[in-house]
């Protein structure tokens, strides 16, 4: 008997339409560095180095993980793409650059053309907060590997900063402010203890959960016309204790002051219903501050940020009080 690649569920057609029902999507993000349109093998994009006597790369790559259990419940998945730009255009500003473009990687058990179209809307309504240009991407129907009704969601950022711009960790200093810029909710880290605390929420609950992840890019870039910024922390997974050192330069520490943020109703419940310790909490959630800026003690009213913490000599770590 004849065998297609349609019989071992790969529906090529489907494809070709998730194509053309994403095809404005894609292109509400074209900045003017773009060239060609979608459908080519690879995405070309001309950068704009005027002024720059040092331009260089930074890219960064990540995923939803596993908040996209909760599109799956919901069925809701036009904002996970806000979540998989957030992710990886937030770590790029982290180096001082700013974004250029995006690609997405969507793996799934079966393609729906709906899906994908809706979850690709996500992705560029990310891309347009970030700046960035959606200049390719792949969608692998995959049986056997995912259900059906789920899906993996990818994505790659590359910006570019001049070397000079570039935020160095060697210009840090004690008695720097450290600003807790606000996040908008769990943002796409942590979910699989909190999905372990709340196995079937409630839809208000889940649609809570499921709020997309900040993106920073027109705030820094807002932060560094009134001050100068010396460095930034994306808290994602291991929170605070994990990511706040990572900008420091060795004998540096930071000390931190969480009461100077209210911490969000999301995550006391978090803590309240999982019995998770306060430390734990720190060492997983973001806890209301989703980036982490650095700046010279001088300029921190000025910033317009709550100084949530302060730069001192000692261990790379910070220290909760």
């Amino acid at each position: 008997m004849n065998q297609s690649y349609k019989d071992a569920g790969v529906d090529v057609e489907a494809g070709y339409r998730g194509v053309e029902l994403m095809r404005e999507s894609v292109r509400s993000t074209f900045t003017k560095g773009v060239l060609g349109d979608i459908g080519g093998f690879g995405g070309m994009f001309e950068p704009d180095l005027t002024g720059m006597k040092h331009p260089v790369l930074v890219s960064g790559t990540d995923s939803v993980g596993t908040k996209l259990k909760l599109a799956f419940m919901l069925d809701k998945h036009d904002t996970v793409g806000v979540d998989c730009v957030a992710m990886c255009a937030n770590d790029v500003l982290c180096a001082g650059a700013t974004p250029l473009f995006f690609l997405d990687y969507i793996g799934c058990g079966k393609n729906v053309p709906e899906r994908i179209a809706e979850l690709v809307s996500g992705v560029a309504e990310g891309c347009r907060q970030a700046g960035a240009a959606l200049i390719g991407g792949e969608t692998a129907e995959l049986p056997g590997l995912y259900a059906e009704d789920e899906y993996d969601l990818v994505g790659f950022c590359t910006g570019v900063v001049d070397y000079e711009s570039r935020l160095d960790p060697s210009q840090i200093r004690p008695g720097d402010a450290l600003l807790g810029l606000p996040s908008s909710g769990l943002h796409s880290n942590g979910f699989s203890l909190y999905r372990k605390i709340f196995p079937n929420p409630s839809r208000e609950l889940a649609l809570e959960m499921l709020t997309p992840t900040r993106i920073y890019v027109s705030d820094v870039a807002a932060l560094r016309q009134r001050v100068a910024v010396k460095g930034l922390a994306h808290i994602t997974g291991g929170g605070w204790i994990e990511n706040i050192p990572r900008m420091l330069p060795g004998g540096m520490t930071a000390v931190m002051n969480p009461r100077a943020v209210e911490t969000p109703e999301i995550f006391k419940r978090v803590m309240q219903d999982g019995r998770v310790p306060l430390e734990d909490m720190y060492n997983t959630a973001n806890m209301g501050v989703g980036l982490v800026a650095c700046v010279a003690p001088q300029d921190a009213e000025k910033a317009g940020f709550p100084v949530i913490g302060t730069v001192a000599e000692g261990a790379r770590k910070i220290t909760l009080w």
